[in-house]
């Protein structure tokens, strides 16, 4: 072996040598066949033919030996450079077929950057595969928020987590040289960042028990925060902040690159103190937890052992904890969320479109090799293997692939710069993994596979196409007739084409139609001049209820006094942000069995409905007489009202806890219309309103009524919020409108409409093109059929409907069977579309007839081509 490798690299070192030395090898074989033949009787002349006939094709012989002592750096180059030539011999091919497959691996490079930064690229966390999201579970609520004391005995009674830690997102107020303003909190738990596996950038991090009840107040800055408010100096560490009037001691900073998806813009992480009402409560639930699992222990095991856990405890406790139940799950699953159904859907539409691209450039590969199967016949009878003609044909392929992959990669890059641009800065926040997308690792390595199934695809057409026998691609060369196994093929090429692109335009039908119904849904007030902000008091400053309810007075009489304000509003929670903030409500004098009757809970001020605009169904609304000196009302809206008074008048009737206890005791009077309260594709829940003045808060949000442009006064609007007190933070100024517009629903859906729309668009063009060239290479190849039948009397209109009846019978076929996948595929994604069935029948029509025009209007050319062929002219090209 190792001799055999150093004689082929002394030959390649000595290329001259080589070639002289197999020269004179061939001709001492020669020269000695001769020399029997002659001894045999044959003449001088007759051994000299014989011998040549017996030896074999010289250049063959000569080919396969370069092979076989591996020249192949050296034939692979001179492949390459004749591939070059031969493109640019056909640069309108060319370039068509390197600009088609570079669109193809743009979008799906594209994409894919999105789902490795999102999905598959680990969280940055230790050993990221053992941390799982662990939560309550209930029937409205598959992933739902935890209590403390529920947590405390998850805690103390599992052995599948090496450790569990909660969080809570939260707000403050951070008292400033320059007065009171609001920052993002996150309260966790002791155990929080040593459960992710992540050390402080400085200082250090909590300690068990300091987040017990009486433990002194202690946070951690995060990197940002540290830069940004404190200028990165050391001597932080152990300085007090006051985050509404609570002293808290600064105790360490987080490393500059922790993320934590659910809550990355929190300035603060808080040791979570159990000194709230809610949290000393079993039915209050504010929580969510995240767990470690210990070595040996899986994800069904750990989520099982819950599961008991939570059965155990809902016997233990059956008034808090009926119907709860558990969920376990990977932590990376549980901070997607939705974002993942949507980025595979829309990789599944980037993966059909990069199809229909190498089905369109094999499509034109195939027609190239039609057309050179005379010139590979010659190039056999001259001496190629057929493994040389296969190793052409795979070069040259390989060359298209690597000017269609550079060329897109260039525009993946773009594109995703283009995309990461148009995401809301709020929902970049949202979404911390959008800095790490690019080009990485990952996404190469995805290119680099869909570059060599390209080759392997592309290489196949030409190769199928190499003549099986040298007299039948002579004969076969000259011909203008399309062969039947090309036409098979092209055929098929383009069905698979269309079949593809109706699957696409279908999907991005259905998600368009899904996203004009969820910005259409009926909101239940207006919208528009509604201008928003968000306000926090001082948790020290405004301890009692009654100051709580006097600040929102004085606030909503300041800014009625504001030009161009016609009402203004407070409310715990805006319209349209979620179906949140939720209670257990019992109803008097109706059967009780300790069901959970939950509903959306709002404190909403006297002029709320109509501030909003929103439609008073019966009864009243409130009045400024609705306060802390008279008894407790509540206002429902017709949800609430049908679900649980069907058939009853529920205006008059008392409800309160799941206990009934006196001071939770309000009477209902009045029923509102449905107000989208939760997010625009959720459903409509039932939804109680209380008295804000009856049931104040120190967070809540201003609604203000604007005769004019609303963003116009959100300055204004804050500047006078914060003029009533040093002790008051105002952020979030939006209008509605906006919010809306920029919600998380409504950017998912758009987010998933634009970029299918755009891919159904490009294999919309490029099925027409593959259909038209396919068409008119038909034409091309049947001018003397067609030129017989015109000799013959066949009319102009004869022929053309002869070429448009083989379009329509490709497109019938491609559009049938994909419709057929288009509803398969409307199956799989049926979580996006909202108001929108699967098999929405004027969706899948107006894709057909859309493609059927289009098809008829890429063979339409073809067609009158053909029918204005001269029969003499056609016969005389054969």
């Amino acid at each position: 072996m190792m001799e055999r490798l150093l004689r082929k690299l002394r030959l390649l070192l000595d290329r001259g040598r080589y070639e002289h030395e197999l020269a004179e090898e061939m001709e001492a074989h020669r020269e000695a066949i001769e020399a029997e033949l002659r001894d045999g009787g044959a003449t001088a002349e007759e051994a000299r033919y014989a011998a040549a006939r017996r030896f074999g094709n010289a250049a063959r012989i000569s080919d396969e030996s370069h092979s076989a002592v591996a020249f192949g750096a050296e034939t692979a180059a001179q492949d390459a450079r004749f591939a070059v030539r031969q493109l640019l011999r056909d640069p309108g091919l060319a370039i068509t077929a390197t600009v088609i497959l570079a669109l193809g691996i743009a979008a799906s490079v594209a994409i894919f950057a999105f789902v490795d930064a999102a999905l598959i690229r680990p969280l940055p966390y230790a050993e990221p595969n053992r941390l799982m999201d662990v939560t309550e579970s209930l029937a409205l609520f598959p992933r739902g928020n935890l209590s403390y004391p529920d947590y405390l005995d998850w805690k103390r009674m599992n052995r599948s987590f090496r450790s569990l830690a909660v969080y809570q997102g939260d707000g403050a107020l951070l008292q400033t040289a320059h007065g009171g303003e609001p920052v993002r909190l996150l309260r966790v738990s002791a155990e929080f960042f040593s459960t992710l596996g992540v050390a402080p950038a400085v200082g250090r991090d909590f300690r068990a028990g300091e987040d017990v009840e009486k433990a002194q107040p202690l946070a951690l800055l995060s990197y940002a925060t540290w830069q940004r408010r404190y200028g990165g100096r050391r001597d932080v560490i152990g300085q007090t902040v006051q985050l509404s009037g609570v002293a808290t001691t600064i105790i360490g900073v987080a490393a500059a690159d922790f993320e934590f998806a659910p809550r990355n813009t929190a300035e603060f992480y808080v040791a979570l103190r159990p000194d709230g009402e809610c949290l000393k409560r079993r039915s209050c639930h504010s929580l969510m937890g995240i767990g470690r699992l210990r070595d040996g222990v899986t994800e069904a095991a750990a989520r099982e052992e819950m599961k008991a856990i939570a059965a155990q405890l809902e016997r233990q406790y059956p008034d808090s904890n009926r119907g709860q139940g558990a969920s376990v799950m990977p932590l990376a699953r549980a901070f997607m969320g939705d974002l993942r159904t949507v980025l595979l859907a829309l990789q599944g539409g980037a993966v059909l479109l990069l199809l229909i691209a190498s089905l369109n450039v094999a499509n034109l590969l195939l027609v190239r090799a039609e057309k050179r199967r005379r010139e590979m016949a010659v190039r056999g009878a001259l001496g190629a293997s057929r493994a040389r003609l296969v190793r052409q044909c795979v070069t040259e392929s390989a060359v298209l692939t690597a000017a269609g992959s550079a060329l897109g990669l260039t525009l993946a890059e773009v594109t995703i710069r283009v995309l990461r641009g148009l995401i809301s800065k709020d929902m970049q926040e949202q979404m911390p993994f959008l800095s790490q997308m690019g080009l990485t690792g990952h996404v190469l390595g995805f290119a680099a596979v869909v570059c060599v199934t390209a080759v392997a695809v592309f290489s196949l057409a030409p190769v199928l196409r190499l003549p099986g026998e040298l007299r039948e691609g002579l004969n076969e060369g000259g011909r203008a007739v399309a062969g039947r196994v090309w036409r098979r093929l092209g055929a098929n090429l383009v069905v698979a084409e269309l079949a593809v692109a109706v699957v696409l335009l279908a999907s991005a039908g259905l998600l368009s139609k899904s996203l004009w119904k969820m910005l259409h849904v009926e909101l239940g007030f207006d919208a528009e001049h509604l201008a928003t902000v968000q306000v926090g008091l001082a948790e020290t400053a405004f301890k009692e209820d009654a100051k709580q309810a006097a600040f929102a007075r004085e606030a909503l009489d300041r800014v009625r006094r504001l030009p161009g304000v016609e009402q203004a509003a407070v409310t715990t929670l805006l319209p349209v942000s979620c179906n949140c903030n939720t209670d257990w409500v019992r109803f008097v004098g109706k059967p009780y069995s300790g069901e959970h009757n939950e509903v959306n809970d709002r404190q909403v001020s006297a002029s709320y409905f109509q501030t909003l605009g929103a439609r008073l169904v019966r009864g009243r609304l409130f009045t400024e007489d609705d306060d802390v000196r008279h008894p407790k009302v509540v206002v429902i809206n017709e949800a609430f009202a049908r679900k649980y008074f069907p058939g009853e008048e529920p205006v008059g009737k008392v409800m309160g806890n799941g206990d009934l206890a006196p001071d939770s005791l309000r009477r209902i009077v009045g029923v509102v219309g449905d107000i989208k309260d939760g997010a625009l594709d959720s459903e409509q829940w039932p939804t109680e309103y209380e008295a804000f003045a009856q049931d104040p808060s120190t967070y809540f949000a201003l609604a203000v009524r604007t005769h004019g442009d609303a963003g116009a006064l959100l300055p204004e609007l804050s500047a006078a919020i914060r003029s009533l007190s040093p002790e008051v933070g105002v952020d979030g100024e939006a209008t509605m409108a906006v919010q809306i517009h920029d919600s998380y629903s409504a950017w998912l859906h758009r987010s998933a409409a634009w970029l299918a729309g755009g891919f159904a668009g490009l294999a919309f063009v490029l099925s027409m093109i593959g259909l038209y060239g396919t068409i008119a290479y038909s034409v091309s190849q049947r001018t003397r059929e067609i030129g017989v039948r015109m000799a013959l009397g066949a009319q102009r209109a004869n022929v053309s409907r002869m070429i448009l009846r083989e379009a329509g019978g490709l497109s019938l076929a491609g559009i049938g069977l994909g419709l057929a996948g288009a509803i398969a595929a409307a199956q799989l994604m049926r979580g996006l579309l909202f108001g929108v069935r699967a098999w929405d029948a004027a969706t899948l029509v107006g894709v057909a007839a859309a493609l059927l025009v289009g098809a008829l209007g890429a063979s339409s050319l073809p067609a009158a081509r053909a029918a204005q062929m001269n029969p003499m002219d056609a016969l005389r090209t054969e």
